[in-house]
């Protein structure tokens, strides 16, 4: 019987000859540019933070007011035309009229320094409170340089208008002193870039929050399971295909855990001398497990996908808004990318990605707004922040903030309105669109044109094992969850 002949060396060397080797999938690219508005040079505590009100009235008070005269200008009551007053000092008794200023809630139960320094002292608990709200005593005030003149009617619950917002606000002034409301202008979407064309290759951009990298040996699956899943290690050649679609992933904030400092599970008089002290290095306090985990996570991941990285409040970053790239220091592997696929930005971050504009928050300023009012519906929240043009009104009244002095940089200026609106770090996922006319304060000639903004909130990932991921051709979001069933 004749022996089958023995193969070549070679042959050891390659995959057997009925075995079809598969292609890897190239990963999709996307072009890139982040905008610097929020980058500060300086940081400089030593002007009145009073400032930021009267540049954000001088910025939208021509927007709404020219909007205030096209829809006014033929109102009348009882033969009385109404008119306009330059200032809420001009407001005369009886005189049907408008005008523009900022709104200023005054509640009692929003917080205030001398809770704090009380507080601080640790005579009289303060406890945080889920809102501010409070319909029997809230007075709404509006005000400019010149004064400040409370406004009552009805028509102001529809609005839910919280400190910050410039508004233009028709009525008149009751014998009380306060002025009576009947309707309320605000500035309105800005004008919005057109989408670029987008070629024939599916982009896609994921979206993750919170994922709260605690560097703990019980890390969990599901941070691990999105990385190989980002990578196209995870699930059959479908699962593949559709994560090399993604050409960039954002970090909107809560990429570490809330600190915990391990002398606050000690009951001793070292560890209370400990908790009392507020300044100065403790090694025993210290725990650089967390970062070390979020740089191998990225590190894994920066070869083969960019990643934007946004600070939050739990981050090791400034808690004043807005907040500050994270140091490279943080990350001593995934350092080396920076500039090429690591991106460490701003919170909030103003960014284009293939054509299309992004303005992300880690969501300080929806928490802080949410605050204000009676309703629960953060998607409305997020619409109103878009048609007041500030995406953070109460900063700096109860959400830290740096007292700018020449520009607000919260303030949407004409051909900044984004074509996605995300805000990180939310409840649970939630999508919407918003219409409407996008006018231009530029010109009065100019046509008005309509335009969609895309607003996604992002849970927390260490809660929900939720990311989202958006068509860059359809700016339709759709959610992927990597949660671990009990």
């Amino acid at each position: 019987m004749a022996s089958a002949p023995e193969p070549a060396v070679h042959d050891f060397l390659h995959c057997p000859r009925d075995v079809t080797q598969a292609t890897p999938t190239a990963r999709a690219l996307a072009t890139h540019q982040a905008s610097i508005r929020f980058t500060l040079e300086e940081k400089s505590y030593q002007q009145q933070f009073s400032d930021m009100y009267f540049l954000r009235l001088a910025i939208l008070k021509p927007v709404v007011e020219k909007l205030a005269k096209e829809a006014w200008k033929e109102f009348e009551v009882a033969g009385e035309k109404a008119q306009g007053v330059e200032r809420v000092l001009d407001v005369r008794q009886g005189q049907l009229c408008w005008v523009t200023g900022t709104i200023y809630m005054d509640m009692p139960l929003k917080p205030n320094i001398l809770n704090d320094i009380v507080k601080d002292h640790f005579t009289v608990p303060v406890l945080p409170r889920e809102k501010f709200v409070d319909p029997n005593v809230d007075q709404v005030t509006l005000e400019d340089e010149s004064g400040r003149l409370r406004l009552t009617g009805s028509v102001l619950e529809t609005h839910e208008l919280v400190t910050g917002v410039i508004v233009s606000v028709l009525g008149s002034e009751n014998a009380n002193g306060d002025f009576s409301v009947v309707d309320v202008k605000i500035p309105d979407l800005p004008s919005q870039k057109p989408l670029q064309p987008k070629g024939v290759a599916r982009k896609r951009v994921a979206i993750a929050s919170g994922l709260g990298i605690s560097g703990s040996q019980y890390e969990g699956l599901e941070t691990h399971l999105l990385v190989e899943y980002l990578l196209g290690e995870a699930g059959g050649d479908e699962d593949h295909r559709d994560a090399a679609t993604i050409s960039q992933l954002i970090l909107a904030g809560n990429s570490l855990g809330e600190a915990h400092n391990p002398i606050d599970d000690k009951n001793t008089e070292e560890a209370r001398d400990a908790r009392a002290t507020k300044y100065g290095y403790d090694a025993a306090a210290y725990n650089p497990g967390p970062t070390k985990a979020l740089d191998a996570i990225l590190s894994s991941l920066l070869p083969s996908i960019g990643v934007t990285i946004m600070p939050g409040s739990f981050d090791p970053a400034n808690i004043s808004m807005p907040q500050q790239r994270l140091h490279a220091a943080l990350f001593p592997t995934a350092k080396l990318y920076d500039g090429s696929t690591l991106e460490r930005v701003t919170n909030p971050w103003l960014g284009d990605i293939d054509g299309a504009t992004f303005l992300a928050t880690s969501g300080q300023n929806l928490d802080d707004m949410y605050k204000y009012v009676e309703g629960t519906d953060r998607l409305v929240m997020c619409e109103r922040l878009l048609r007041w043009r500030n995406i953070a009104p109460t900063a700096p009244d109860t959400l830290w903030s740096y007292p700018f002095q020449e520009d607000d940089p919260f303030v949407l200026h004409d051909g900044e309105c984004p074509h996605v609106l995300i805000v990180g770090n939310q409840p649970k996922y939630e999508t919407s669109v918003v219409e409407g006319i996008f006018l231009s304060s530029a010109s009065s000639d100019d046509d008005d044109e309509w335009g969609k903004v895309r607003i996604i909130l992002v849970p927390r990932f260490d809660q929900t094992g939720e990311i989202v991921i958006v068509d860059l051709a359809t700016m339709v979001p759709e959610k992927v969850c990597f949660k671990i069933e009990e």
